[in-house]
């Protein structure tokens, strides 16, 4: 086989990146391998051609954190842009030196395939999938990002006050029979109250906008639905039935829990630590600003497809209240009891093999990040 000679370049044209510098590099590799096996076998070839670019892969992510960049996934229409909006807006992170891509996904799914794969460094996701990863030994982190959830909502008339009165209804349920609020929600009726709503009431499953159009037409007599919702539920009049605080307390939790944070590799994590709190103090100072300035809410308007005023301050305030403090030894505590209620509620489909949380599912660097300031 003969030596594959790759076309020069000129000064002018080397890239002085690192990032980019590995680009080229993958590029001309390719282009060598291609002229080396130009005559072998296809399927040698397609081998050849996976090794280079795992190889090459690696060292596009060195080149990255040499370069400052940090890749957030974020679903297209999600809540989270709000706050990358402002981070870009404000420039909150350029100011601390880091390079922000935002990619953007389809699906919760497409999050955690494309953070698994190496395409993004931070998606936003749960403890609950981070711990079930790491108890087959693929080691993700979490860091807390918001205690928003869904809550039960009826219409501002009905009869129902409270989950007891459920029973023979019609209740809308977000997502599928392994949403987290749902099993929680089943295992406070059953603990509280001796009532399995999974067979004591007419349980439909949808989308969120699918359940806001049913309940509003009068077709679903309560939805368990995501906030921002809800939200839009409550600005068209629509009342609170029980919402997360509530039914931990009835499973013997304390107060909110943040469900959802930035999950990103451990390895990464280790490897980009300071990097990394820099984002976190970054992301707190965006939510600082969400939480307190009404001026930071009127620029993101056109971001967050409000149909009207109402709706728009319906989904400020529900995101404001949802800002969480820094994560204390008493909440992970209380996440790790919660674990415990959704294992027994949903199994193993839910949790993996595992009873317990998982073991370094919080990154300790939350504590470094939590007592900077910006």
């Amino acid at each position: 086989m003969t030596l594959c000679t790759l076309p020069a370049l000129t000064r002018a044209s080397r890239p002085r990146q690192p990032l980019r510098q590995a680009r080229t590099g993958l590029a001309l590799s390719l282009y060598c391998l291609f002229e080396m096996t130009r005559k072998t076998p296809m399927v040698k070839r397609i081998h050849g051609l996976a090794l280079m670019l795992a190889l090459l892969w690696a060292g596009m992510g060195w080149a990255q954190a040499q370069n400052n960049t940090i890749r957030v996934g974020v679903l297209e229409f999600g809540t989270v842009n709000w706050e990358l909006t402002l981070i870009q807006q404000r420039e909150l992170a350029k100011k601390r030196g880091i390079q922000l891509v935002i990619v953007p996904l389809a699906s919760g799914d497409a999050s955690t395939i494309a953070l698994q794969g190496g395409a993004v460094d931070l998606i936003v996701s749960d403890w609950l999938w981070v711990s079930r990863q790491r108890a087959e030994s693929r080691l993700f982190s979490f860091v807390t990002y918001s205690n928003a959830v869904g809550s039960v909502m009826v219409s501002a008339d009905s009869p129902i006050q409270s989950v007891t009165d459920l029973q023979g209804r019609k209740l809308g349920v977000s997502g599928g029979p392994h949403d987290k609020i749902w099993l929680l929600l089943r295992g406070h009726a059953l603990r509280k109250h001796q009532l399995d709503l999974g067979r004591s009431t007419t349980v439909q499953f949808g989308a969120p906008p699918l359940l806001n159009e049913l309940i509003l037409r009068q077709d679903l007599d309560a939805v368990l639905n995501t906030w921002p919702f809800n939200a839009r539920l409550e600005a068209k009049g629509m009342r609170h039935l029980i919402g997360l605080p509530e039914i931990l307390g009835g499973l013997g939790v304390k107060g909110g829990l943040p469900l959802i944070g930035w999950v990103f590799r451990e390895d990464w994590a280790n490897a980009n630590k300071d990097l990394l709190n820099r984002f976190f103090e970054t992301s707190r100072e965006a939510k600082q600003l969400l939480k307190s300035s009404d001026e930071a809410w009127n620029s993101l308007k056109p971001r967050m497809r409000a149909e009207n005023d109402a709706i728009f301050l319906s989904l400020r305030d529900k995101f404001r209240a949802g800002v969480p403090d820094c994560l204390t030894e008493q909440t992970r505590q209380d996440i790790a009891r919660a674990f415990e209620v959704l294992a027994e509620v949903g199994g193993e489909k839910l949790i993996g093999k595992s009873r317990q949380l998982a073991q370094g599912t919080f990154w300790p660097g939350l504590a470094q990040a939590c007592e900077r300031t910006p």
